[in-house]
């Protein structure tokens, strides 16, 4: 009843907009305020489960539909856009929100509620905007179902679609942000609840940018969540809800960092760099089972993590760009007190840290890993040999920091097998990963500027692809390979 709920309301207020006809009546700019956003995606993938069970493959091709309505009136703005998918099999069409639960227990478990279809109709975004609380022309104050982003382009704290209330400015010397945000639903005729992450959780957020000379930036970001909800009492609910928690209690995170415009695609600088380090702390209730699978019920812990995030680019020419990166989150547990490091949960982790126009998956596009007992060694070079083409070639390679104790959310999730565990004790070569990533871009099908909501600023064909290779930390393995293939075509009408 409470998604069914927040659907109505979601849909009224998309209704509300697209009928209002005072606020529609102005046009943006030389542009119409109305539009049709098409895509087709093709995704072949084998095997995110390492050959350890049935399924974790993909093989298949996709329509994606978003008509999209935004109108403006003096300081007030507002945009819906809705989706219609259509699918031979379960595909990917948005890289910063993906179609499948990596960690769900699949078939090993009977709750369905958040096994995606291949056809759905979906709500994506609905939102007002003002933008006169300062003289500034760069500065909005948001209300809805929006692409909350960072200002700074790293997209490992904060790039989501989430109903909230985000406060922006960007000047030429100052980028600031501050907002709330909660999921209430996905707006998804498929999908019956709210992950285990998003339910009952709340989080504020800020961060403030300031450029101390010119395309060299110091500046912090802060987030806080309230992660509210019940535990699981025995490891039989777990087989019965995937979608229940594994902690619930409130997390603090503080991040400093020094930007050279890393993620800049734009810059001109002969040398871009990017550094940053981050803080979590906090208190949380972790479930936790005895041997017998009674429940403990939960461990009270303390939460004392860090993670480090480096990246250093040379432009050595219009054309060419090379570049390494190193990014470590700290992990390791013991029964009241935790050094696992966790995300915000609002992060996509796609970036332009080649270079290119392109975001790119931080942490592999085949293995798609979060930062959490994880270190990852990159390196990276990209070509553009004109406006219309581009492309980025990249390795990973990527070690557990704690070889005793488990990851965070990622693409691959291999199961037990033959009496191996899926992650070996004492083991910490996680494996490693080749991607290739290449762009042909369109001077038509041109969007409103500033509105692109896929960040393109054209229509494109891409390829995305992956090939990760596991260490032997997967001691189940009965693959040797794994890979993940995208082509995207994209239109705006």
């Amino acid at each position: 009843m409470r998604r069914k709920h927040y659907i109505g309301a979601g849909l009224g207020l998309g209704a509300t907009l697209l009928c209002s006809d005072p606020l529609l009546a102005s046009v943006v700019g030389p542009d119409r305020n109305y539009g049709l956003d098409v895509k087709i995606t093709a995704q072949s993938e084998d095997d995110r489960d390492l050959d350890t069970r049935s399924g974790g493959d993909a093989e298949g091709v996709a329509l994606d539909v978003r008509p999209w309505v935004y109108g403006q009136r003096g300081n007030w703005g507002a945009m819906v856009m809705l989706q219609a998918v259509t699918a031979t099999d379960i595909v990917e069409t948005d890289p910063i929100q993906p179609n499948v639960d990596y960690q769900g227990n699949g078939g090993n478990n009977s709750d369905k509620s958040r096994d995606p279809n291949k056809s759905y109709l979906a709500l994506r975004e609905f939102w007002i905007d003002y933008a006169g609380l300062t003289p500034y022309p760069g500065e909005h104050l948001r209300l809805g179902r929006q692409r909350v982003r960072s200002l700074s382009g790293e997209a490992t704290w904060w790039d989501i679609r989430i109903e909230s209330l985000n406060w922006t400015m960007d000047t030429s010397l100052l980028r600031a942000q501050l907002g709330a945000a909660e999921r209430f639903s996905d707006y998804r005729t498929d999908l019956q609840d709210l992950s285990a992450e998003d339910e009952d959780r709340t989080n504020v957020f800020g961060g403030l940018d300031y450029q101390w000379r010119q395309g060299h930036w110091v500046g912090f970001k802060v987030h806080h969540t309230w992660n509210g909800g019940h535990l699981p009492d025995t490891q039989q609910r777990v087989y019965e809800d995937s979608q229940s928690k594994t902690y619930t209690g409130d997390l603090t995170w503080l991040g400093l960092h020094v930007d050279g415009d890393f993620f800049n695609y734009r810059s001109t600088m002969p040398l871009n760099y990017w550094a940053e380090f981050t803080w979590l702390t906090g208190e949380v209730d972790k479930r936790h089972f005895a041997s017998d699978g009674s429940a403990d019920h939960y461990r009270n812990m303390d939460v004392d993590a860090w993670a480090v995030d480096l990246g250093l680019r040379w432009n050595l020419n219009d054309q060419w760009k090379v570049g390494a990166a190193y990014a470590r989150g700290s992990g390791g547990e013991d029964s009241n007190s935790s050094n696992q490091f966790v995300q915000t949960g609002m992060n996509s982790n796609r970036s332009s840290f080649t270079g290119q126009q392109t975001r790119i998956h931080r942490f592999g596009e085949a293995f798609r890993g979060e930062l959490t007992n994880l270190q990852v060694g990159t390196l990276f070079t990209s070509w553009k040999p004109s406006e219309q083409y581009e492309s980025s070639l990249i390795y990973h390679h990527f070690w557990r920091v704690d070889d005793n104790d488990n990851l965070g959310q990622n693409a691959i999730s291999p199961v037990a097998r033959n009496g191996k565990d899926a992650l070996a004790t004492g083991k910490s070569d996680l494996g490693q990963e080749v991607d290739l990533v290449v762009t042909r871009y369109f001077d038509g099908g041109m969007l409103p500027s500033g509105w692109g909501e896929q960040g393109e600023e054209s229509a494109l064909i891409r390829l995305r692809g992956g090939l990760f290779f596991p260490g032997n930390a997967y001691a189940s393995k009965g693959d040797t390979t794994m890979h993940r293939v995208f082509v995207d075509m994209v239109w705006h009408f």
